[in-house]
Order: C-alpha cells, then sequence, then structure tokens
C-alpha cells in the first residue's frame, strides 16, 4: 500500500503527492489528535493548539495574513507523514526531503507559493519560541530549557478536547481567509 486513507476518505500517497487531495479539513482533523512532545508533556496538547497559538503570536506582532497562515499550516505535513522527535530527524535525511517536499506543496496550496527565507525565518522564530514556552509550561518533572523567550500573545495551554481544537483550527483558517488576501483552496 502506498497511500493513507485521510478523514475526509481521500487516498493520499505522501512519496507523490497531489495537491488536489490536500484539505483543510483533513489537516485540523489529524493535528487535532497528535500530541506535541512525543506525547511527553503533563497531559494532551495537540499540534493543531500549538499551531493556532503561533497564528495568535503573529497576530500579536501584527505579522500579515499570509504570515499568520503559514503559523496556521507549519506544521501540516504532519498530518500526512506524522512528525519524528528533532534529536532523530537531524540524522534522517530522505524523511527531511520527503517532508520539505510535502510542506511545500502545502504552502503552495494555501499561500500560492512557498515561504520566502526572511518568511521561514519568522515562522521559524515563532515556532521555537513557542515551543520554549510549551515545555517551560507543559513539563513539571524536568526544567528543559533555562531561557524564557519573549511572547507577545497569551498562549492558550490548557487541556481541550480534539474536537474543540479541531474546530477552533478551522475557524482560525477561514478567519484569516477572509481577512487578508490568501487564496484558500
Amino acid at each position: 500500500m502506498e497511500h493513507i486513507t485521510t478523514f475526509t476518505g481521500e487516498d493520499f500517497t505522501p512519496l507523490t503527492p497531489d495537491i488536489n487531495k490536500i484539505h483543510i479539513e483533513d489537516i485540523a482533523h489529524a493535528l487535532s489528535l497528535m500530541c506535541r512532545a512525543n506525547g511527553h508533556f503533563d497531559y494532551f496538547y495537540s499540534v493543531a493548539q500549538h499551531s493556532i497559538n503561533c497564528v495568535n503570536e503573529a497576530k500579536a506582532c501584527n505579522y500579515s495574513a499570509r504570515i499568520q497562515m503559514a503559523c496556521l499550516i507549519h506544521d501540516a505535513s504532519e498530518a500526512y507523514i506524522s512528525d519524528i522527535t528533532r534529536p532523530v530527524k537531524q540524522h534522517l535525511h530522505e524523511y527531511k526531503i520527503i517532508e520539505a517536499r510535502l510542506q511545500s506543496i502545502i504552502y503552495e496550496k494555501y499561500l500560492g507559493s512557498n515561504l520566502l527565507e526572511d518568511e521561514n525565518d519568522l515562522i521559524f522564530q515563532i515556532d521555537n519560541n513557542m515551543l520554549i514556552s510549551e515545555f517551560n509550561s507543559l513539563m513539571s518533572r524536568k526544567k528543559v530549557f533555562t531561557e524564557t523567550p519573549t511572547i507577545y500573545s497569551t498562549p492558550v495551554f490548557e487541556y481541550k478536547d480534539h474536537k474543540e481544537t479541531e474546530t477552533e483550527f478551522l475557524k482560525t483558517y477561514y478567519g484569516i481567509l477572509h481577512a487578508g488576501l490568501i487564496q484558500g483552496k
């Protein structure tokens, strides 16, 4: 079997992705059920909730609708290929190529083009600051990071039901579409 079956019923082939089979509903559903930190936080906190927190940070920084949308979908490839922890991923050259190709197609679909280098840098900074904040808030048994990044928004780290987060992810997506110049597909 060379494909996965998505929430909306698509037969999706991650190694040869078809842009027309990528759906925001599949991304929202899958990411709302995937736990950050490989499940090692004190309680369930989803990739979708992380993405929403990243969008809210981009809004607090007055970044464009394009950057906000990029924050929302920056981990969208994980909906189709899952994720691998950073210490392992750095040794998996082929996986990183597959992930980058798929993420590029997702950006193409929802942003109209891949990220520019300066846009990628902004997304990485927000993502990394949120990651540090998450570990500082959601891992009580051991302090992983000594620094506390500057966060301009008020991230929500409380437990949320996955359906609530899925709905919020989609609401955020459509809110960005209506507020900005992004072409949704």
